[in-house]
């Protein structure tokens, strides 16, 4: 670990405006954070996924973090972020916890007018990124090299 490089993953949601970022530092540990964008002409009284631990994002140190981005309402029903970390506990990598996190989304749900995105990142510093339309990409910022990469996505 100590000449271990800063790694930065981004997901940049243009789409939905909502940035989502996960991140490992020199020593290891991991972070993340997410955004809400409030939703223009939401219900009254409306909390998206950003405040509810293990949807919008979850991080488990020991593991590594998941992010969401879209629509959170979706995102509630499945604990989708959560569901990624412990997919990835259980030996999945981010790319798979990723996939499978948008298969429980479009199994039970209309998600062909939702648009969401998930981003991983493990404690090796292995990212993925999936989401249910194309159209999300995301920066990653690893060993001194900036890229921007486009994400997967279920509907082609």
């Amino acid at each position: 670990m100590k000449n271990r490089q800063i790694t930065l993953a981004v997901l940049t949601a243009m789409i939905c405006g909502l940035p989502i970022l996960l991140a490992i530092d020199k020593k290891g540990d991991i972070s993340g954070a997410c955004t809400t964008s409030g939703l223009a002409w939401k219900m009254h009284g409306r909390v998206g996924d950003s405040p509810i631990i293990g949807a919008g994002m979850f991080v488990d140190n020991e593991v590594g973090g998941g992010c969401a981005t879209g629509v959170g309402e979706a995102v509630m029903k499945t604990i989708g972020s959560f569901l990624i970390v412990e997919l990835m506990r259980q030996g999945a990598t981010p790319q798979q916890a990723c996939e499978e996190g948008i298969a429980r989304i479009v199994k039970n749900q209309n998600y062909k007018e939702m648009q969401i995105g998930y981003l991983a990142i493990n404690k090796k510093g292995e990212h993925g990124a999936y989401a249910v339309h194309k159209g999300f990409d995301y920066a990653l910022h690893q060993n001194g090299i900036n890229k921007m990469i486009d994400a997967q996505a279920y509907s082609q």
